[in-house]
């Protein structure tokens, strides 16, 4: 597959912004540049393209934190099944309309961003762990396979789990690591992913870095939280978007 100048430069920014949300406020990389890539350009490319700077940008977050060892043990079983359930949820790829799953993603994307925006008060029982993680992880790979997006119901799940700031962001990390690798493996099993592909999916990892770094020197400048609420609007007008698309 090749790509025209404008296209490739496109990409290049789309990753350049992720990277920064994400260097500010420490999330935004799979969601922004999902969203963006799936408006304009195709689903199916934009679930190839994160790979490679998702994988890496989330390995710092799962693996540091010092909550590793007691956070797999509370939610291996919840990872495990959001990562398997992504095989039959990408199953779909090509059974389903493309403009269907795309609608799908913007529809996740909305719910996302008015979680976000609307901060309900969440909680889940310690008692109803064993049942609910498997079940939202279920969900949760189905809706990975589907559209690419790693976020619902996954990452409101561990919200109401009273996990602290610093454990809940090392349990993001693990859940969108688990999610990539699982991603990966899904559309690499079907053979989705092409050489070209998976060498411009690496070349993205450069912009994103950087759109990181730049992030993280705004942090000190900017306000987090006003910087958050802008976020999950652009996420609410993006999810929007999306699916105007879609009905239009």
């Amino acid at each position: 597959m090749s790509f025209d100048p404008v296209t490739l430069a496109w990409i290049t920014v789309v990753f350049l912004l992720a990277g920064m949300v994400k260097g500010v406020i420490g999330l935004g990389l799979p969601s922004i540049s999902l969203g963006l890539l799936a408006a304009t350009l195709d689903l199916k490319l934009a679930m190839i393209l994160l790979l490679a700077p998702n994988l890496v940008t989330n390995l710092w977050q799962a693996f540091s934190g010092g909550h590793f060892r007691l956070l797999l043990r509370r939610l291996w079983l919840f990872l495990l099944c959001a990562g398997i359930a992504i095989w039959p949820g990408s199953a779909a790829l090509d059974a389903v309309d493309g403009r269907t799953l795309a609608a799908l993603l913007g529809l996740l994307l909305v719910v996302y961003a008015l979680l976000g925006l609307l901060r309900p008060p969440l909680h889940i029982a310690a008692r109803h762990e064993i049942w609910a993680g498997p079940l939202v992880g279920i969900v949760n790979g189905l809706f990975t396979g589907l559209t690419g997006s790693f976020v619902v119901p996954g990452v409101p799940y561990l919200q109401a789990l009273g996990l602290s700031r610093d454990q809940l962001v090392q349990a993001m990390g693990l859940l969108f690591m688990a999610s990539t690798l699982g991603l990966g493996a899904s559309l690499g099993g079907r053979d989705q992913l092409g050489a070209g592909l998976l060498a411009l999916s690496a070349a993205c990892l450069a912009p994103a870095l950087l759109g990181m770094a730049l992030g993280r020197r705004l942090r000190h400048r900017l306000s987090e939280t006003a910087f958050r609420r802008v976020f999950y609007i652009g996420l609410l007008l993006l999810g929007l978007y999306i699916v105007a698309r879609w009905i239009v």
